[in-house]
């Protein structure tokens, strides 16, 4: 077939309409199909990096075919690499069976290697050397190597931020010597990789901030470590919020007339949250709060102090919660009594609502406190009602009537 020209194919293919005019368009139709069905099986048996290297368009650049097969050896699935982070797949560089030799070295399965490059294939352009001190630096908070290694799975990009070695281990060494828990420590390594590259004097600054706001506030030098491991348990940011922060935060509560005690128990319940709060937008909030409630300064301290979540809420949320509880009847004074269904969802307080309606419990007539709280504390308290329902009191005093009546 090679030797005919195409004045000779022409001269076929006429010859076979003459011959067979009612069946050359079908020939030709099965041939066609027959060779697509080829190609397709002849694709099926190729590698991904088979297909992609001669389909490169002049503005995509050409992906490493050594790196591409290298993690199809490994399981890795090369098309969701390729659709999130396909410009990996195009470096000159890359490290893929030797940042899998050290993740088998701490433990990882096939499944978990696979995994971990999925989902950050940028693992694979450290170099093997720093991945190695890294893992030294981790390990100097992780007990043990399986540990690490679980870590790992879940923050994969917390651990292969190679960046700053030498911040890191001061601040390892910063926070150990404040007697913080080894756990405490790999979880704000895990959570918030970038307090830990940044100088330990930013660090040293928001810790002694902390410090200085806690024994002002009341609280006792001997407790001063369990109260940070539990305020950097409950939120790993805490270390990137600037000390001054804090201090305008506190300082404009301070101002509002609240005391050392109310502050202490606002700072531990709104955690970190508290250096996040701008004293304007906290100020709008309050001013709202007692305009919508018609209450005095210290009244609107005591919402304050039982639902301090309204100083971070925005004035459209506190809007169409407020105004979604007066359209169902619920009043201002039992607002001002139970603050805390202001944390609620307008279509979580509508749907208690009937939950408790369908038993006879009036809300507009009640306390609010009852659907407050968890879902699990709603189920609890609705439980009762329940129970309460279909077991009615006996009334010793009322008359008995006969079975005749």
């Amino acid at each position: 077939m090679n030797l005919v020209t195409s004045g000779h194919k022409w001269h076929m293919t006429q010859t076979l309409q003459i011959l067979y005019p009612l069946h050359s368009s079908a020939m030709l139709r099965i041939t066609s199909a027959t060779l697509y069905t080829c190609s397709q099986r002849v694709r099926l048996l190729l590698p991904p990096s088979a297909s992609i290297s001669t389909e490169t368009s002049p503005s995509k650049r050409v992906e490493n075919q050594c790196t591409v097969d290298s993690l199809y050896e490994l399981s890795v699935d090369i098309r969701k690499v390729r659709k999130f982070r396909g410009w990996v797949l195009s470096e000159s560089s890359a490290y893929v069976s030797e940042t899998a030799d050290l993740l088998r070295d701490m433990g990882a399965d096939t499944t978990a290697i696979a995994h971990i490059l999925e989902t950050h294939p940028e693992a694979i352009l450290c170099r093997p050397e720093d991945v190695a001190t890294q893992r030294d630096l981790w390990l100097s908070v992780c007990p043990s190597k399986r540990q690490l290694m679980n870590i790992i799975e879940k923050f994969p990009a917390s651990f292969f931020t190679l960046t700053h070695h030498g911040n890191q281990r001061a601040n390892i060494l910063y926070l150990q010597n404040l007697r913080l828990s080894k756990r405490i420590i790999s979880k704000l390594m895990a959570s918030a990789p970038q307090s830990f590259s940044q100088p330990v004097e930013r660090n040293q600054e928001v810790i002694h901030t902390l410090r200085e706001i806690y024994l002002d506030l009341g609280g006792e030098d001997s407790n001063l470590r369990v109260w940070l491991q539990k305020l950097l348990s409950q939120n790993p940011y805490i270390l990137l919020r600037p000390a001054e922060a804090w201090r305008d935060s506190l300082g404009f509560l301070r101002e509002k007339g609240f005391t050392t005690e109310e502050l202490l128990t606002l700072v531990s319940s709104l955690r970190a949250s508290i250096a996040e709060l701008k004293p304007e937008d906290m100020q709008r909030a309050m001013d709202y709060i007692e305009a919508a409630l018609c209450c005095s300064k210290e009244e609107l301290k005591q919402v304050v102090i039982c639902c301090p979540a309204i100083l971070y809420y925005s004035l459209a949320t506190l809007l169409g919660r407020f105004q979604g509880l007066m359209d169902a009847g619920v009043t201002m004074e039992q607002v001002k009594e139970s603050p805390n269904v202001l944390e609620l969802t307008t279509q979580i307080v509508l749907y208690r609502i009937q939950k408790l309606a369908s038993y006879g419990y009036d809300i507009r007539s009640g306390s609010l406190d009852i659907i407050v709280g968890t879902k699990k504390d709603f189920e609890a308290s609705y439980g009762k009602l329940q129970l309460r329902q279909q077991s009615p009191l006996f009334n010793p005093v009322a008359p008995l009537k006969s079975a005749e009546e």
